[in-house]
């Protein structure tokens, strides 16, 4: 029988370490990739092609959506299930929007973890908590309904500037030109009414981008 073939990404050495001896104890579960933040989760996927990727939303770097909507766009047979503390609907229905079939929270790993990656495993939907099969729907039907003011590009820069960033280093990590940086930055701000980096980071935080 074909080994089940699993990546886990979470920015926690604890979280890993605690999720690989679970996983692996299933009949035919294997982990073939690591990764601590969203840019090593992207390439360790690409590389690895795992079936199931477990995803932290919280990740540095690109979290949990920008990874996500990544590894579908990349690998359209890899199915991606969000590892969690939060569960706010805009979170979620942003998440649906970029792929990601199933939701389970870290306070509910040990109850439906492996169940969440077997459904997974033949493209069934999983979602806990107050995320369900009838959110699904009402995504759906609202799919064409914005979530935030700001673009993809626009929320991975401002997660990058909460988390400390300069404008140099975020165009290295996104492989785009300072002044592109420049651009999206001053886009941010305006759309957004802020005036100041302190400002900014707030709005991430409170927009749960970034964990405070």
């Amino acid at each position: 029988m074909t080994k089940l073939r699993i990546l886990i990404a979470d920015d926690h050495d604890v979280v890993r370490s605690g999720l690989r001896p679970i996983l692996e104890g299933q009949a035919n579960w294997t982990v073939v990739a690591e990764a601590k933040d969203g840019k090593e989760a992207i390439a360790k996927a690409v590389e690895a092609q795992p079936d199931i990727a477990v995803v932290d939303y919280s990740l540095p770097l690109l979290n949990g959506v920008e990874v996500t909507r990544q590894i579908r766009a990349r690998l359209p047979k890899t199915e991606v299930l969000i590892f969690t503390m939060h569960d706010n609907e805009a979170l979620v229905q942003e998440l649906l929007r970029a792929g990601a079939r199933g939701f389970v929270l870290k306070s509910d790993a040990r109850k439906y973890l492996v169940e969440a990656i077997e459904a997974l495993s033949v493209h069934r939907p999983f979602f806990t908590t107050k995320v369900s099969e009838a959110m699904l729907q009402t995504y759906v039907a609202k799919s064409s309904q914005a979530v935030s003011p700001l673009t993809n590009r626009e929320r991975t820069i401002v997660q990058l500037i909460a988390e400390g960033h300069s404008n140099k280093a975020i165009a290295t990590t996104l492989n785009i030109s300072l002044k592109t940086v420049e651009t999206h930055r001053a886009s941010v701000m305006r759309k957004l009414s802020l005036s100041s980096s302190a400002a900014l980071v707030r709005y991430a935080i409170r927009n749960k981008i970034v964990e405070a």
